[in-house]
């Protein structure tokens, strides 16, 4: 499968509202959904608009287009959501393994090809809940920033703080864009880069009116699927998620098997504020059981007499990886353990 890995470098602060919606929280990961609105937004911008939604969230097939949701890197290293089938690895007396939501690409390709981590390698970087190497720096901190609201006639004050990502020199945030064929490759990935880098001198997120969300052009890398990221090998009978995605009726998923956790979905709608309405979807690193690769689908999450429908994007990105890894103990047979929540 065609794909795009683009790495944006943040010129400043990001805000990442988490679901609370709360000030002085921020999120660690752009989720694709929130990506697929901005892109959306772009897309408008370049004049693209509806072409975009048929090809999308209106196609009554595969989507032209899906997204990972946004990961950290710092210098080469990409860090992910681990599959939840393999994470954490048994306990360790030095790591506290569990305290990673994060952890290295190589990582995830040690444990599913059956090998384990020497503890003495590792260790977690609280700010960023990255699993780091000896030495390592991770990619983010999170700061608060006082502000205050003045009204305009200066009688009166409201001070009040906002939470955000300040991501370290060499540090920031990658994707994955991947297209559903050659077709759809050669109509979207000229207008996709456009969005990127217009949406990189714009900003992604919150704050972008004191222009936070920005960040240098973006970095793109062509090639295939899962490739650009990992050796999977053979008998992958798993889907490790790298976006949230909300499952079409068409997707046939075995809910008795895998290993998957939800998170309800909410936000508001850009330049007008109404709620959107909340969507159930699962979390990335959930691995499912699938017939075929899932495919997902978009929800219109406008509120009741809207002008307009508002999509949210619940198309799945996910990469096949073996549920039980190569060369475990564990019998290939054997039924992973299921989690919900």
């Amino acid at each position: 499968m065609s794909a795009l890995l683009i790495k944006l470098r943040p010129t400043g602060p990001w805000r990442i509202g988490p679901d609370s919606g709360d000030r002085d929280r921020v999120d660690r990961i752009y989720h694709s959904d929130s990506l697929y609105s901005a892109v959306s937004g772009a897309m408008a911008g370049l004049g693209e608009l509806d072409a975009w939604l048929d090809a999308t969230a209106r196609a009554t097939a595969e989507p032209a287009v899906r997204f990972s949701s946004c990961f950290p890197f710092y210098g080469e290293t990409l860090y992910v959501v681990p599959p939840r089938n393999v994470w954490p690895p048994p306990a360790s007396p030095k790591v506290r393994f569990k305290g990673a939501r994060f952890v290295p690409i190589k990582v995830v390709e040690q444990l599913i090809s059956g090998r384990a981590l020497a503890e003495d390698n590792w260790a977690i970087d609280g700010a960023s809940e990255c699993l780091i190497s000896g030495g390592a720096q991770g990619p983010f901190r999170v700061n608060v920033r006082s502000n205050a609201a003045v009204d305009r006639n200066g009688e009166s004050v409201a001070p009040h703080s906002t939470a955000c990502l300040e991501f370290t020199p060499g540090g920031g945030l990658w994707l994955i864009a991947s297209f559903a064929d050659d077709a759809a490759r050669e109509r979207w990935n000229g207008p996709l880069k456009g969005a990127l880098r217009l949406l990189a001198d714009s900003g992604f997120g919150g704050g972008r009116s004191r222009g936070w969300g920005r960040s240098e052009m973006p970095e793109i890398i062509e090639g295939e699927l899962p490739q650009l990221l990992l050796n999977t090998g053979e008998n992958s009978d798993g889907y490790w998620m790298l976006s949230v995605f909300h499952p079409a009726a068409s997707d046939s998923i075995d809910w008795q098997h895998g290993n998957y956790s939800l998170t309800t979905r909410g936000g508001r709608i850009d330049n007008h504020g109404h709620e959107k309405k909340a969507t159930r979807m699962l979390t990335e690193g959930s691995v499912i059981v699938s017939a075929s690769a899932p495919v997902g689908a978009v929800s219109d999450v406008a509120p009741e007499d809207f002008a307009h429908p508002v999509y949210r994007s619940g198309f799945a990105l996910a990469i096949p990886i073996p549920l039980i890894p190569y060369n475990s103990s564990i019998p290939r047979n054997a039924a992973p353990t299921t989690r919900s929540a």
